[in-house]
Formats: structure tokens, sequence, C-alpha cells
């Protein structure tokens, strides 16, 4: 019952972001203070929620930002294009269910979801290829230990430039492809292993 009722507590904690407004396009809805009304009714100690780890940008010298680099290469015309058949294959093929299909194809068509302005972007997309940092606590062995494993994921991020200095996703949960964020991320999961490239995209609405 104590976990039901924390859970409760932190769901009901959470609150939307604002939203810049966009032509025709309507803004997310707005939380309301409904804190109170779903707080439980013996008072509980609140539990420290964990500390979502930071993004980073992948570094020059890993021998995994080339793959990442030409894997993003591939993913964005597929996606731009909106053509089923050319990103299907990249993000599972078989694999990718009919729900999943579906979700992807919609989020591409939404002319007010985070990939609207990419899809008809006239100049440059910025783009930015995001890791997460290791926490401080990691030993120079746990270190070694992840940069020799054959597989990686890392988050690729587009922004076409709504003006000003791009903003970017500081931790995964950011790169959730709501309609309110100035860029569009997919997660890419690459595997070097038995010395065979392989990769698959995911891209995901929050």
């Amino acid at each position: 019952m104590r976990a039901l009722l924390i859970s409760s507590a932190l769901a009901a904690a959470f609150v939307a972001m604002p939203v810049a407004a966009q032509s025709g396009c309507p803004a997310s809805p707005q939380s309301a203070d409904d804190t109170a009304a779903s707080a439980p009714l013996v008072p509980i100690a609140p539990e420290a929620a964990p500390t979502p780890s930071p993004l980073a940008p992948l570094a020059e010298d890993s021998p995994w930002r080339t793959r990442f680099e030409a894997a993003a290469d591939e993913l964005l015309p597929a996606l731009q294009s909106r053509q089923p058949d050319r990103w299907q294959p990249l993000l599972g093929g078989h694999w990718l269910g009919a729900t999943e299909r579906e979700a992807v194809a919609t989020l591409l068509d939404d002319q007010c979801a985070a990939f609207a302005s990419l899809l008809a972007a006239p100049g440059p997309i910025e783009r930015r290829i995001l890791g997460w940092s290791l926490p401080a606590s990691y030993s120079a062995a746990d270190r070694a230990a992840i940069a020799a494993r054959p597989e990686a994921e890392a988050l690729v991020c587009w922004s076409a430039g709504r003006g000003g200095e791009p903003v970017w996703p500081r931790t995964a949960a950011e790169a959730d492809n709501s309609a309110d964020r100035p860029y569009a991320c997919a997660r890419i999961a690459y595997s070097m292993r038995d010395g065979t490239p392989s990769w698959r995209a995911f891209v995901e609405r929050g």
C-alpha cells in the first residue's frame, strides 16, 4: 500500500513544461494544481527520486562516433521522406510491431509535432550526437569495461533552428519528441558483435 501511495504522489508531481506558441498548433495542456487532490491520506516521508543521468556530446575521439554519424546520415532522409518502406527497415523491419509502425507514421505526419519543422526545413539542420555521462563514482576499470563492450547507444537530435542558438536535451527524458521541443530525437542502438556492424533506431514520443 505504501508503494502505491508513493507512486501516486510522485506521478502527480510532474508538471508539463510551458509550450511555445506555434501557428495553427494547439498548446500542450497545462497541468492544474492536482497535487493536493491526489496526496495520500496518511502523511508519508518523501523518498528521493532518482537523478536522471545527464547527456553529453559524444566525444570526438570516440570509436563509435563515425558509426553513429553514418547511421544518422541514413536515418534522417528516410524519416524526411515519410515513406514507410524507407524508414521501417531502419527501425527494426519485421521486428517493428504494427502499433509502433502506426505511432511513428502518426508522429511524422503530425504538423505540430517535433519532427514537423525538420521535415519541411528549407535551410540547414543542426545535429548533435549525445551519450550518457558516466557517474563520477565509476572507476577507471569500470569505464574501460564499458568502452570495450561491442554495443553502444546514443541519442541523435536534430534542430531546424527556430531562431537563436539551438537548445538540446539535457537528459533522455527531454528527448521525448513532445510537440513543445525545439528539436527531434532518435535513439540508435549499435552493435559490433562478431565484427559485424548493425544498428537499429528507435523513434519514440513522450
